[in-house]
């Protein structure tokens, strides 16, 4: 998969996921890694801690350090906000699901006049009835 296409559309997945389980318990940067790697997603230490502090910034998430096996270690954890905001990107998220993996088309449509095979009717000029 190209970069472009990575930071379009993966990012996203990426922050739902951290977000995911940083309302769940409180997580690390090295421990999210590799749970994005099972996943599939090749995520850096470049890419997810300037994610990590973008969502933090952004009052979704809060940090506290501890020492960990004799180590500094920053664990992230979900704000009521960041909760809040999965809450949110979730329901789109089952709302999309249902479009593009089981083509279930939008309620209500974004059609606004019935298919008929044929192209509407567009003769009339704009502003005059």
């Amino acid at each position: 998969m190209d970069e472009l296409l990575t930071r379009m559309f993966l990012g996203g997945f990426v922050r739902m996921h951290v977000l995911y389980h940083a309302v769940r318990e409180p997580i690390f940067g090295v421990e999210m890694m590799q749970e994005l790697g099972r996943h599939g997603y090749d995520v850096g230490a470049g890419t997810l801690y300037p994610m990590l502090h973008q969502l933090e910034r952004a009052g979704y998430l809060t940090s506290a350090t501890e020492i960990a096996g004799g180590k500094r270690r920053k664990y992230y954890r979900a704000t009521p906000a960041g909760a809040q905001a999965l809450e949110e990107a979730r329901s789109k998220l089952r709302e999309l699901v249902g479009e593009v993996l089981h083509d279930r088309p939008p309620t209500p449509s974004i059609r606004t006049e019935p298919e008929s095979g044929s192209a509407p009717d567009r003769s009339r000029k704009r502003g005059k009835r």
